[in-house]
């Protein structure tokens, strides 16, 4: 199947009361891994880059190791800009062929999020894809981005985000962060509810790494539409091929340690699709 938007995929996914799970991956293997999972699972699934990776690698290329992989399967496929941090990074993605976009001006005040925001949407707007946003700071480091704590997301100002913006989604901060959490977050679940109550695109969820089982269901009940996953696939891809490595010493073939990796990868992949509840929806 081609490239989708995650347009349809979030609305679905708010309309219905589940999330849709997207994956940050680095290279072809974390790429083959989320899709494979995902068919497996009858799942649509959202991979994701970040703009270190695609100063690592092309957007371009990202991109055609996507289409590729994605032709090969049978469920929606979405190619999304996550943190996208300027406008040319943003064009550019758009340009290689990415299905959906982010453009996070969190750090801005509102006005100057709002108009940062909405040159990308009117932009993106005319090619019909659609844009996430960001109000309220997720927290830790992920890429680039390192921040103190998390901001909250107030109601108030979402509302009138949204509606200034024209964005399609909106990434929250209720006190998640992105990296590993080393001591537990403030999290307050009761303000996705409220977010959910007074704005009407799907919210979405930063920083899910770490966080449990029971603690991602209750948001998404609440009215998370889009779980993002990223430290938890470099984890888990780095510890196998560490793994393979200890145990096969004389080892020189990528491919043997990168299968390996990328089975581990489809394994937790699995797992989040179905605490996500997207299992089933493709």
């Amino acid at each position: 199947m081609s490239l989708v938007t995650t347009h349809q995929m979030l609305t679905d996914a708010r309309e219905n009361g589940y999330a849709i799970a997207a994956f940050n991956c680095e290279n072809m293997e974390m790429i083959q891994a989320i899709l494979a999972a995902g068919q497996e699972m009858h799942a649509p699934v959202i991979l994701q880059t970040t703009p270190t990776t695609l100063r690592y690698a092309s957007a371009a290329l990202f991109v055609a190791n996507a289409k590729a992989a994605a032709e090969a399967v049978s469920i929606p496929v979405a190619l999304h800009l996550d943190h996208g941090n300027s406008h040319a990074l943003a064009d550019e993605a758009v340009r290689a062929g990415y299905s959906s976009i982010m453009i996070d001006g969190s750090e801005l005040s509102l006005a100057e999020n709002i108009a940062f925001t909405k040159q990308t949407v009117d932009a993106c707007t005319l090619l019909g894809i659609p844009v996430e946003g960001e109000l309220g700071q997720v927290g830790g480091k992920e890429d680039d981005l390192e921040r103190e704590g998390g901001g909250y997301t107030d109601p108030a100002e979402a509302v009138e985000f949204v509606a200034q913006t024209g964005v399609s989604s909106l990434a929250i901060g209720i006190g998640t962060a992105h990296g590993v959490y080393t001591t537990a977050p403030v999290l307050k679940p009761e303000l996705v509810s409220a977010l959910r109550d007074c704005v009407s695109v799907p919210l979405v969820l930063h920083g899910a790494s770490g966080l449990g089982e029971d603690v991602v269901k209750d948001l998404i009940t609440r009215g998370i539409s889009k779980v993002n996953y990223a430290t938890e696939l470099r984890i888990a891809y780095t510890q196998a091929v560490r793994t393979f490595l200890a145990q096969n010493e004389g080892c020189i073939d990528p491919k043997k340690y990168g299968a390996h990796a990328r089975e581990a990868v489809k394994q937790l992949v699995m797992s989040r699709i179905a605490i996500c509840g997207c299992q089933g929806r493709a």
